[in-house]
């Protein structure tokens, strides 16, 4: 069972429609078993992006991806509330989860960007048409927002979890926003990258005070999520390289995206971390962002950048909320 330690210490039970050891346990059939369907885009340089399907095949489809460094399948904490009524198509980015890594890894905005006009492109042909939403974090945040603008709206409507756009400079909000990018770049390249067992990374999360308000559960599958085995059979490795990781988080200097609401073809929902948080750069460039540039914007109080996994319920909530004024739910 999974649960959330609330700031007094009380645990609450998230009641999960199924259990997240079972589906992501440590047999891979159980994985697999808890998808109606999954298949393999190919990408314009020969990489493969893994689809997975989940929920009503019937009902409205939802296309879910991950922040930096991150994959979809951990987000289970938030995403299995969806299972019953939503057509759930679940995926990693280039380099990330499920995926093959490749080399070079063309690991960039600008190929994500291409990236998901494909995996728009053949779910659509695979799958037929359909209302569809789209519910990304951090890094796909940002994805979805550079292509709604540049390639144009796909969408009914798009819900950006704490997206990390850099505002521009002389913002009262950039220097802070500048100086954490910083900090990441720093820490991913330094960071671990082969682990003996998955367990040690769970550990390392357990720990990190940037992911320790993660619900129960949530690090062990977090771990299994992003690691593979390596090739010569000792022990694991991260599947999105860290030179890869910090190449993102270098980009968003220079992106230049900070759009107004005015920009987007249809209805945008932007939900930030608490911008009250200590160290919560990403929450306070968020609150200025959904204010400055006319927004539907909202905060989970009490939560990081993670705030899907430290907060699911409140985020589905939300979610829901804004599918429901859009005619999705």
């Amino acid at each position: 069972m999974l649960h959330r330690v609330d700031e007094a210490g009380r645990r609450h039970d998230l009641e999960p429609l199924v259990d997240a050891h079972e589906v992501f346990g440590r047999n891979e059939r159980a994985l697999h078993g808890a998808e109606l369907h999954a298949f393999d885009i190919a990408l314009e340089d020969g990489a493969k992006i893994r689809m997975r399907r989940h929920g009503n095949p019937d009902g409205v489809r939802l296309l879910l991806s991950h922040g930096n460094g991150f994959a979809a399948d951990a987000y289970y904490p938030y995403w299995q509330h969806f299972l019953q009524r939503f057509d759930l198509l679940v995926f990693d980015f280039r380099n990330h989860g499920q995926n093959m890594p490749v080399v070079p890894s063309h690991h960039t905005y600008e190929q994500l960007n291409r990236d998901l006009d494909r995996v728009l492109q053949d779910v659509e042909y695979r799958l037929g048409g359909r209302p569809t939403a789209g519910l990304f974090h951090s890094m796909s945040a940002r994805t979805a927002m550079k292509h709604a603008i540049e390639n144009g709206w796909r969408w009914d409507a798009l819900i950006l979890f704490d997206p990390p756009n850099v505002p521009p400079p002389g913002h009262p909000a950039y220097a802070t926003m500048a100086a954490s990018e910083k900090r990441l770049i720093e820490w991913a390249r330094q960071r671990r990258r082969y682990f003996a067992a998955v367990e040690e990374l769970a550990g390392e999360y357990r720990q990190s005070r940037a992911t320790v308000r993660w619900v129960e559960g949530a690090h062990e599958l977090m771990a299994r999520s992003v690691l593979h085995k390596r090739a010569d059979g000792e022990g694991y490795e991260l599947v999105c390289d860290p030179d890869n990781e910090a190449a993102i988080y270098a980009q968003a200097m220079t992106l230049n995206l900070w759009p107004n609401a005015r920009q987007f073809g249809g209805p945008v929902k932007l939900i930030g971390c608490d911008p009250s948080m200590k160290g919560a750069a990403t929450g306070l460039a968020n609150q200025a962002l959904g204010q400055e540039g006319g927004f539907d914007y909202s905060f989970v109080k009490g939560t990081g950048h993670l705030l899907q996994i430290e907060k699911p319920q409140e985020c589905v909530r939300l979610t829901l909320e804004f599918l429901a004024r859009c005619g999705l739910a």
